[in-house]
């Protein structure tokens, strides 16, 4: 090695500290609390009227037949299950899922999607800036800082108001540039549960068509809102209108396969070829990253969804999860004036209008944990633990 006195030998001890991850941080100070009747809303897991997070019978039924039938299990590649992505296409791609310019491949979960995508972005157009929502799920402007991308926020909700701040968001993605990204969430948008309705989305695609921006939709909670077909009308009509669309889709919570890392890249070029060449980037930074994604999670989807029977059965517990999420809403936004917001959002997320302060507060007095933000999942507590809820966010309000 050539001496270098200009500069200063440097190991692993040299590391900079990393910021930790305040979510992270939330749950191993829940874990640490030995009070018992505190209430864990931070975590993005669902839980049932129990408080707990089951597997779900449909998935049990598919482990047993994979452990039955399973004869090897040797590399499949990057690509992982094929016939995984396949099914999944009209599932999410609806009346564009035979569109032979959408190419699909399965990742570990929709951050392995969310991350490839970047990756791609990145390698088409260095110079490209992604546009992304305040507030909006808080892995992502990491993964874009990740691939060197430049990020530009566009303002999306007022926590004092419970709403989207609409006009803003179209002002500011009106004034993005050719090539720019715009990110979007597909329905159940994490961490505010206000999504953009049906003559919302239709205006924001006119804006990225005008504009030639690249939609680029995080779809994670799709069957958690307002159903399979209606959460996916963002990502169906982006298609629709837009010759180039990323989707990064995740099957761990309509599954309920958290831990096991079930997700999808789906990408649209103008043409097949295109979109072949594309995948073949996508495929060599898999390659780069993880080789191939894991398979026990996405063989057991590719089982439930490739068996009527099975099918159908995962479509009943998808629908009582989802039940479940509005019904709480529901008790949550007839509980009190200020909570009624709540009841016209979708899926697990919410924010109230607590400062970081009162956070706190509410975990020292009552046990209750949720992210600084006021963000929590509305389906963080079991059945009997929401009236207390209640009574502590109220007491928190009041101060």
């Amino acid at each position: 090695m050539l001496d270098r006195p200009d500069v200063k030998a440097r190991g692993l001890a040299d590391l900079p500290p990393v910021e930790s991850d305040s979510l992270l941080q939330l749950i191993a100070l829940c874990n640490a609390d030995p009070r018992p009747e505190k209430i864990d809303v931070g975590v993005g897991v669902f839980r049932d009227g129990e408080g707990r997070t089951p597997i779900l019978k449909v998935m049990k039924e598919a482990e047993r037949r994979l452990l039955e039938t399973q004869e090897s299990k040797s590399y499949l590649g990057s690509a992982g299950d094929k016939r995984f992505a396949e099914l999944l296409r009209p599932i999410l791609l609806g009346e564009h899922a035979d569109d032979d310019r959408i190419v699909g491949v399965q990742t570990p979960g929709g951050c392995g999607a969310l991350r490839l995508g970047f990756e791609l972005l990145a390698t088409a157009n260095p110079s490209a800036r992604v546009l992304i929502g305040t507030p909006t799920w808080p892995n992502h402007p990491p993964l874009v800082r990740a691939v060197g991308l430049e990020i530009a926020e566009y303002p999306y909700y007022e926590r004092g108001q419970g709403s989207i701040r609409f006009d803003a968001m179209l002002d500011a993605l009106s004034k993005a540039e050719r090539g720019d990204v715009a990110l979007l969430h597909g329905c159940c948008h994490n961490p505010t549960g206000a999504d953009l309705d049906e003559p919302q989305w239709r205006q924001v695609r006119d804006v990225v068509v005008e504009r030639g921006l690249i939609p680029f939709i995080d779809i994670a909670y799709q069957g958690f809102g307002r159903g399979l077909e209606e959460d996916a009308f963002g990502v169906r009509l982006m298609l629709s209108s837009c010759d180039e669309v990323i989707i990064a889709q995740s099957c761990d919570k309509n599954f309920s396969v958290y831990r096991d890392r079930v997700g999808s890249l789906f990408l649209k070029t103008g043409s097949p070829e295109a979109s072949a060449r594309a995948m073949a980037h996508v495929f060599q930074r898999a390659r780069e990253m993880w080789s191939m994604p894991p398979d026990h999670g996405a063989a057991s989807a590719r089982i439930i969804l490739d068996d009527p029977q099975l099918r159908s059965d995962w479509l009943v517990e998808l629908a009582g999860m989802r039940d479940r999420i509005n019904s709480v809403r529901a008790r949550l936004a007839a509980a009190d004036p200020r909570l009624a917001f709540i009841g016209r959002q979708f899926g697990m997320f919410s924010m109230l209008p607590l400062s970081k302060e009162q956070v706190l507060k509410l975990r020292e007095d009552h046990a209750i944990y949720m992210a600084d933000s006021g963000r929590f999942n509305v389906v963080g507590m079991s059945d009997a633990q929401i009236d207390r809820f209640i009574a502590a966010v109220a007491e928190a309000l009041d101060a």
